[in-house]
């Protein structure tokens, strides 16, 4: 088993041919939000791609593609997969590398006529990046979804998410019934780019996922009142920028205070109104996400936050108003998946650090109904969620032998034991 590989020049065509679906010439980004035209065609080419190859693939009610080995398969699978949606001008590999390496070991498994006579199911979940708040596929599966959710769930620009589904052709209450029965899962592997600096700055090829850091995703309002930027004096503004400008500058002393070094908060996109260059700003929208792998730490920041924009609104005699998108928990990874790729990882010569995760993955959804287990491979430069995000070949072709490798141990194993 240890000469068995995966075939780098197929993976790469694969991913290459993909990220030609949502590319911008100008930006030289990839644009494929959440249910929008360009994700949704990538979905069909998907399942185009899986049946060229002779497998089975369809789409359930949450916009999730899977794809299988088996035509009708019998629980327990195994599940391997990412997404493959987008940030606005991301790049290549974040989330497709680990559906495309999915598809790439259905290969090998066919090419070589191994006897795994359990089903492989390659999953590429629907709207991963958080567009409307939350990882709705993996949520889906996971049964972690509520109607009262489905109809609220908007993104920041205020587009509903039942509505961008329904230009899709898709029913939103539909992805309740996409939800999965554990026991249909032996476990779950995921494979991603690091999106990080620590691999390449170590010097080592895969980092084993230990956990996954929780998110929360707010948009917040400072309301105060709009004015002309030249009569208005100094000291009797409202003025909602400088609240924003103060509570950013705040960021450092919160996490200092109620964080760890784990500890994220980053204001993504900023909206002020009524946005004229000769007015002083009567409002500010804004999104905040702060992030950490303990969820009591997490709850200190949030309230550490909630209390500094409370204290900076009545100095500047503003509003403030805000709106939780979302909250995941933190979420470890299992012992037993850990430790399968630590030892494929040893056996196939392979370098390793065992590490968290900063940034969310649909992989902390599937955790909470079966076994697993998560790799990284380095991303150049620590960039991601930019066109210059970038990971060596070389790279990718061990991350995905490990996952194979991996995969195989599980997909072959008599006793139900990865081996």
């Amino acid at each position: 088993m240890s000469q068995l590989a995966i075939d780098i020049g197929r993976l790469q065509n694969d991913l290459l041919e993909l990220s030609h679906i949502g590319y911008d010439p100008e930006t030289k980004g990839i644009f494929r939000p959440g249910f929008s035209p360009a994700d949704m065609e990538s979905r069909r080419w998907l399942i185009d791609k899986f049946e060229k190859e002779g497998f089975h693939a369809r789409m359930d009610g949450a916009g999730n593609v899977i794809g299988c080995n088996h035509k009708d398969p019998k629980g327990p699978v195994l599940g391997i997969g990412s997404h493959i949606d987008s940030v606005p001008a991301g790049g290549m590999f974040d989330g497709t590398l680990g559906v495309m390496a999915g598809l790439e070991i259905m290969r090998v498994i066919r090419d070589n006529k191994l006897d795994c006579p359990m089903p492989l199911e390659v999953y590429a979940f629907a709207e991963e990046e958080g567009r409307f708040g939350g990882m709705l596929g993996a949520q889906a599966i996971a049964g972690d979804l509520t109607p009262e959710w489905l109809e609220n769930a908007h993104d920041p620009s205020g587009v509903y998410l039942k509505d961008a589904m329904a230009e899709c052709g898709l029913n939103a209450f539909d992805a309740l019934d996409a939800h999965v029965k554990p026991e249909h899962f032996r476990a779950f592997l995921e494979l991603h780019i690091e999106q990080g600096p620590v691999l390449e700055r170590i010097k080592k090829p895969i980092g084993v996922v230990e956990g996954i850091s929780g998110v929360y995703k707010w948009i917040v309002k400072l309301i105060g009142k709009a004015n002309h930027a030249g009569t208005a004096p100094m000291d009797m503004r409202s003025d909602a920028f400088m609240g924003l400008a103060d509570f950013a500058h705040e960021i450092p002393r919160i996490i200092d205070e109620e964080g760890t070094d784990k500890t994220r908060l980053t204001v993504g996109k900023v909206d002020l109104k009524p946005g004229y260059a000769h007015t002083v700003p009567g409002e500010a929208d804004f999104t905040l996400v702060g992030r950490d792998t303990d969820p009591q730490v997490m709850r200190n920041v949030a309230d550490a936050c909630r209390r500094v924009l409370s204290s900076i609104a009545r100095r500047h005699n503003l509003m403030f108003e805000f709106e939780q998108l979302s909250w995941l928990e933190p979420q470890p990874m299992a012992k037993a998946a850990i430790d399968a790729f630590r030892r494929h990882a040893k056996a196939l010569g392979l370098d390793y650090e065992v590490m968290p995760s900063g940034a969310g993955h649909d992989a902390q959804f599937m955790a909470r109904i079966t076994e697993t287990g998560m790799i990284f491979v380095p991303s150049l430069g620590g960039i991601s969620h930019a066109p210059d995000e970038w990971t060596h070949w070389r790279d990718i072709e061990d991350g995905t032998n490990l996952l194979l490798h991996t995969a195989l141990s599980y997909l072959q194993a008599k006793n139900k034991k990865a081996a």
